[in-house]
């Protein structure tokens, strides 16, 4: 056999390989020719969330790696709260010092309460001793009408009468002066109050912070990457890990033009996993794209409406996933089977291994 021979051979054989991969591929990533189905290649995905710090600060400790899995409320971070401590501190000696001002602007209230009690007496005893003047004036003036005293006992009498009354309005203007003092003690103690309430609020709000600052796994999931590492400087809403929900994984695949009108939402799917061929995940269609995806920008002819394809999203139940979950992975390559007609039977390979 030639050098040229051998060339020709080997060219043969691997065009040869070639055919049977590409037909060994189009077996198992094709759309099944089952009839009343149609399908498509896709991928298991997740929702992802994002586990981030409230207020800036420095990562203190991250107690997940890659891959682990957590649950809902699971610490999996803490942030440095030394300065956050500080101002705790910091807030409590406001609020003591508040509540002691407080005490003080109650007790000056009560004062001046006594002070008003006080004026109040003395305008009594003041208007008591006006009406004793007065009579004593009335009696003397009668009196040195008829000769029977003198009138200067009637002028002293008088004067009696109005230094009295002088006295009564000095007493009432005690009075209204304690009246004045009482509404500014007041004042003061409702500004004291408030000055409680907001040393209170900022006391609360400091070590809301620095519960906060113990990040937890808002939901179960596993951890897909670290974002920082200990002993990072992250901004307020900085991202410190990087989770999946497991208990929302769904596939996405396309599906063309001709097909997707025959699609609903709710209607039933099979996954079919390249990690597990033998099994079939129920699902259900979830989200129908409303605009089609790989569109022209002119569409004229059939041949190019052919080219349409819809994006579609089939959902796999909570009450699956949950009893799973450990076992939930993403990112693995499988094929959906859209089943078109409701009344048509699931083929044998997707009926008699179905997850449950």
């Amino acid at each position: 056999m030639t050098v040229q021979q051998k060339k020709w051979l080997i060219r043969i054989a691997v065009a040869l390989a070639v055919v049977v991969l590409a037909l060994l591929a189009w077996q198992r990533y094709a759309d099944r020719p089952d009839e009343g189905l149609a399908g498509g290649n896709g991928r298991i995905e997740a929702t992802e969330i994002d586990v981030a710090a409230k207020i800036a600060g420095r990562i203190k400790e991250i107690l997940v790696r890659e891959g682990d899995f957590v649950t809902a409320g699971q610490v999996v971070a803490m942030m440095d709260t030394d300065v956050l401590e500080a101002q705790l501190r910091e807030a409590k000696a406001r609020l003591q010092q508040a509540q002691s001002d407080s005490a003080i602007a109650r007790s000056q209230l009560v004062q001046r309460e006594s002070e008003k009690a006080a004026a109040l007496a003395v305008v009594g005893q003041r208007e008591a001793e006006l009406a004793v003047a007065r009579k004593r004036l009335a009696r003397s003036t009668t009196l040195a009408a008829e000769g029977a005293t003198s009138q200067q006992e009637e002028d002293d009498d008088r004067a009696r009468v109005q230094s009295g009354s002088a006295a009564v309005a000095a007493a009432r203007a005690q009075v209204a002066a304690s009246e004045a003092a009482i509404v500014t003690a007041r004042e003061q103690v409702a500004g004291k109050e408030s000055a409680i309430e907001a040393a209170q609020a900022t006391v609360e709000r400091i070590q809301a912070d620095i519960r906060d600052s113990a990040l937890k796994s808002p939901r179960s999931g596993r951890i897909q990457y670290r974002v920082a590492q200990p002993g990072e400087v992250v901004g307020a809403g900085g991202r410190v890990l990087s989770l999946v929900d497991l208990s929302d994984v769904y596939m996405t695949f396309f599906l063309p033009t001709a097909v997707v009108g025959k699609v609903a939402l709710g209607t039933e799917v099979r996954l079919v996993l390249d990690a597990a061929p033998q099994y079939a995940i129920p699902a259900k269609v979830s989200f129908i794209a409303d605009v089609a995806q790989f569109t022209p920008k002119t569409v004229e002819t059939a041949s190019e409406r052919e080219k349409l394809m819809f994006r579609v999203r089939a959902q796999i139940p909570v009450e699956l996933l949950q009893k799973y979950i450990t076992q939930v992975k993403t990112g693995l390559p499988g094929v959906a089977y859209v089943r078109l007609d409701p009344t048509a039977e699931w083929p044998n390979r997707l009926r008699e291994k179905l997850v449950q």
